[in-house]
C-alpha cells in the first residue's frame, strides 16, 4: 500500500534506466511526533499531556509506522524518545528499527531530561554503515542537532545527515551556515528531517545555494497532517545523486506527513549489501 511506485510519465525514464548499474535507495523521512496522533489544532492542547505520560495509543500508532517503514532502505525519524517514563522507558529508534526489520540504526539524544524524557532522532538502514558522527547545531536554546551515517568506504561515501532546525528563523540560519560547512565536506549527501522552513524561504535558499543540493519540484506539503499546506519537512541531495521519485503519503500518524524519494546513485558509488549486519547503536 505504502511502497513506492513509478508516476505517470516516468515509465519511459525507467525502460531507459532498467539496465544501468546504478544503485537504486528508497529513502523516507518522518517527524513521529513521539507516536502521537494528532488531527487538528486543538489537540496540541487537549492533548498536551501524552507528552508527559505513557498511554496505550502510543504503542499501537509505533506498531502502524512500523509497518510503514519496512518498504523502505534508509529511513530518518525525528522527535523521538531514547527511552524514558513517558514511553515506559522504550527506546524508540531500537523499538521501531526492530519491528520495521532494520538490524542497523543509530540515534541521537538532542534534550535530556532524565527520566521524563529523552528527546531523540534516529536512522534506520538496511544497509551497513561505515561510520556515525553527531553534531550539536547552534542555537539560544540547546537541543537541536544533526546525525551523520555514512556509508560506503571512504574517500567518497555517501552521508545520509538526519536534522530537525530550529522554529525561530535566527536560529535556523545559524544552523544552516553549520550545515553548509558539514556538506562540503562530502561528494555524496542526502540531507533530510523536519527543517521548519518552506522550499521558497531565505534559509532553504541559502541551504541549496552555498551547498548545490536539490530537492525535488514535485513534492507536496507534508504539515499539519490533517490539512498540509507547508511544505517544511525536506529530502535534498547531491548532485551526483539523482531523484528518481518524491512523494508525501497520507499517513496521519503524527502532526506531520512522511516524505518518501526514489533515488539512484553514481556507478561509482558502492554501498554494501546489508549482509552480517551488527546492531550500531548509540547513547
Amino acid at each position: 500500500m505504502h511502497t513506492m511506485k513509478q508516476p505517470a510519465g516516468m515509465s519511459e525514464h525507467q525502460r531507459k534506466t532498467r539496465h544501468d548499474k546504478r544503485q537504486r535507495l528508497k529513502l523516507l523521512s518522518y517527524n513521529i511526533q513521539v507516536g502521537i496522533s494528532t488531527s487538528r489544532h486543538l489537540d496540541y492542547v487537549a492533548q498536551s499531556w501524552k507528552h508527559f505520560i505513557p498511554h496505550n495509543a502510543r504503542h499501537e500508532n509505533l506498531k502502524s509506522i512500523s509497518r510503514l517503514i519496512r518498504d523502505f532502505d534508509i529511513v530518518g525519524l525525528q522527535e523521538l524518545d531514547g527511552g524514558s517514563f513517558r514511553t515506559d522507558y522504550v527506546n524508540q529508534t531500537e523499538y521501531l528499527a526492530l519491528t520495521g526489520g532494520f538490524r542497523c540504526w543509530h540515534d541521537k539524544i538532542n534534550r535530556n531530561i532524565g527520566p521524563l524524557a529523552k528527546h531523540s532522532m534516529g536512522v534506520l538502514s538496511k544497509l551497513e554503515s561505515t561510520s556515525v558522527s553527531r553534531h550539536r547545531l547552534p542555537g539560544r536554546i540547546a537541543g537541536r542537532g544533526a546525525l551523520v551515517v555514512e556509508f560506503g568506504a571512504p574517500p567518497s561515501p555517501l552521508a545520509l545527515m538526519l536534522v530537525h532546525l530550529s522554529l525561530g528563523k535566527k536560529a535556523r540560519m545559524r544552523q544552516i551556515e553549520y550545515l553548509c560547512d558539514l556538506v562540503r565536506q562530502y561528494d555524496h549527501v542526502v540531507l533530510m528531517g523536519d527543517m521548519n522552513s518552506p522550499t521558497d524561504s531565505e534559509e532553504m535558499r541559502q541551504l541549496m545555494t552555498r551547498t548545490g543540493l536539490t530537492s525535488s519540484r514535485f513534492a507536496k506539503p507534508s504539515y499539519p497532517s490533517w490539512n498540509p499546506t507547508r511544505r517544511i519537512d525536506h529530502i535534498l541531495v547531491s548532485p551526483s545523486i539523482t531523484i528518481e521519485e518524491t512523494r508525501v503519503l497520507d499517513f496521519t500518524f503524527s502532526d506531520h506527513l512522511p516524505v518518501a524519494m526514489m533515488v539512484s546513485l553514481p556507478e561509482r558509488l558502492k554501498l554494501g549489501d546489508g549482509e552480517h549486519l551488527t546492531c550500531r547503536k548509540a547513547a
